[in-house]
């Protein structure tokens, strides 16, 4: 429009010149030229001008130009998203883009989403008619997700284990592990490779038939997932095979406590996730697993509350699992007590982690650590708890050496442990 403006505006100076110099020079030679001029030419070349800007200006503005020439629209094809809106009326968006990009996702990950069944032998003790125990045989289902051509499944650890004991009957390991396959009705046995009750991983492994192609699951970087972004959850819900379920990013990183009392740092989502989907997929718009499906809130007035192990904390995990059957961790060797300010002040300690008792031969023993020390600093870094403690112990790696500072009696102290393997 200021383009518009300028060229208008130099034509008008233009004209203003021109009249000024006819109408001051009246005693100009060429008087037949400059009446014809004045009276004929200029008038002429002034009303083109005149024209021009004007079409100009009412094609560049919508409202003029519908006005004059009336207006059409034209159907949005298959990749727009909106329409142009009449007045009045809501506008139209398509969801035809939406609709792809689950069926692309769906059609990626299915094939790498396995039905995982398992037995358990219960305990439940004595009868009032029987002096034997009484034993029966229970099942649990789940969800795995394959992660390489040879066999080896993902999964969640509660699902392969249980350490549930209550003082009516007792749940022995699994005895049986079944695996369905994508679009098979026949059952592989499964043998369970590592279990780690920690971080609730898995890895089980099946022995595909000759001629049976295995899909592995293609991994995304599940530290890059932002809120927001599309995630559908996959796996077997309530025996429903080959569920998808879609939603979006709730929450990256969220801590959540399980019921028994282990924390992680987890994907929220509000793709629905039910019994079952536990072990399966949480995937993103290019069918790329980014988490672990874990746990879900439920409860009267919660909805849509599940969530999911980055997937980014499993690789290493996984592999320990494969290469040892377990998890190897450094491991200090105490038992502590978290010491915050009001605490610390009515026992008349420091701020830090209390040792309440240390384990025979372990690395915190070799070092000098007794029962009573405050842990107040590790590797340069003031603590308040155990959590904390760990978190920077968790660093490091079998054999290496943490440094730390206690207060023994009023008296600040600094030893080096070299840290064992956690029994």
């Amino acid at each position: 429009m200021s383009e518009k403006k300028n060229e208008k505006g130099g034509d008008f100076k233009a004209v203003k010149k021109s009249n000024y110099s006819s109408y001051d020079k009246k005693t100009s030679p060429k008087k037949e030229g400059a009446s014809f001029g004045r009276s004929v030419f200029l008038p002429f070349v002034s009303g083109v001008v005149g024209c021009a800007v004007v079409l100009g200006t009412c094609f560049g503005i919508p409202t003029v130009k519908n006005k004059l020439f009336g207006s059409t629209i034209s159907q949005p094809s298959s990749k727009t998203n909106t329409s142009t809106p009449s007045a009045g009326y809501v506008d139209q968006a398509s969801l035809s883009n939406y609709s792809d990009t689950s069926i692309y996702a769906a059609n990626k990950i299915l094939p790498s989403i396995v039905g995982i069944s398992v037995e358990y032998s219960v305990n439940s003790g004595l009868s009032l008619f029987s002096t034997m125990p009484q034993t029966s045989t229970a099942k649990a289902t789940g969800s795995g997700i394959i992660i390489s051509d040879d066999g080896y499944i993902l999964t969640n650890n509660h699902i392969v284990s249980s350490s549930s004991s209550e003082s009516y009957y007792e749940v022995s390991e699994a005895s049986k592990v079944t695996v369905k396959l994508y679009n098979e009705e026949e059952e592989y046995e499964g043998k369970i490779v590592g279990k780690d009750e920690q971080t609730d991983l898995a890895v089980i492994k099946i022995e595909p038939k000759e001629g049976t192609q295995l899909t592995k699951a293609d991994f995304a970087d599940s530290d890059s997932v932002k809120v927001g972004e599309f995630a559908m959850a996959v796996g077997n819900p309530l025996g429903m095979d080959s569920s998808i379920t879609c939603g979006v990013v709730s929450a990256v990183n969220r801590e959540v406590t399980d019921s028994d009392g282990k924390k992680f740092n987890l994907i929220q989502t509000d793709a629905a996730i039910n019994s079952g989907n536990s072990g399966g997929a949480l995937v993103n718009s290019e069918g790329q697993v980014i988490g672990i499906n874990t746990l879900k809130l439920s409860g009267t007035g919660i909805e849509g509350m599940g969530f999911a192990i980055p997937i980014n904390s499993t690789v290493d995990v996984t592999s320990q699992l494969i290469q040892y059957n377990k998890v190897r961790r450094p491991y200090i060797g105490i038992s502590g007590v978290d010491l915050d300010d009001q605490t610390a002040e009515r026992y008349k300690l420091v701020v830090g982690v209390y040792v309440k008792s240390v384990e025979q031969f372990s690395a915190a023993e070799k070092a000098g650590i007794k029962a009573g020390d405050v842990i107040i600093e590790v590797e340069g870094k003031q603590i308040k708890t155990m959590d904390e403690l760990n978190e920077i112990k968790n660093t490091k790696q079998i054999d290496e050496n943490l440094n730390i500072k206690v207060n023994r009696d009023g008296e600040v102290k600094e030893f080096t442990i070299k840290l064992g393997e956690q029994p």
